[in-house]
């Protein structure tokens, strides 16, 4: 009888056109709805974020924000549209990947903003 040797998975392509790095803690400010808004980043490229939160908004709904990459005085503004959206789950909240928030397209990022992010995730954030 032949033996086969067992089969490697093989990783899913990451559809991230961009390098991306985890901020532990930035808080992110937006005006929405005349209320300010407070987030925490995990992760950031030049084209999003993934913002940290127990009650993130709805998919489709833009907002400006605007903060500061940690360690410069490198200010992003722009508009950003919510793509995705994960609520906080009482049951799922132990599972290691999971994390409520939502995920952030940069609508109107300058590209001049863009290469500072770029540049910034390179450094290692």
């Amino acid at each position: 009888m032949e033996q086969r040797e067992p089969q490697k998975q093989i990783p899913k392509a990451d559809k991230r056109r961009s390098l991306r790095t985890h901020m532990l803690v930035l808080k992110v400010h937006g005006k929405y709805r005349s209320k300010a808004f407070f987030g925490y980043a995990r992760n950031i490229s030049q084209g999003g974020l993934f913002i940290s939160s127990i009650t993130p908004k709805q998919v489709g709904e833009k907002f400006p924000i605007e903060f500061t990459l940690p360690g410069t005085d490198i200010i992003i503004n722009c508009t950003a549209e919510v793509m995705w959206s994960r609520r906080f789950d009482p049951q799922m909240h132990l599972k290691a990947n999971y994390e409520p928030g939502m995920g952030l397209k940069f609508l109107d990022l300058i590209e001049e903003k863009k290469k500072q992010i770029d540049d910034w995730v390179k450094k290692g954030g």
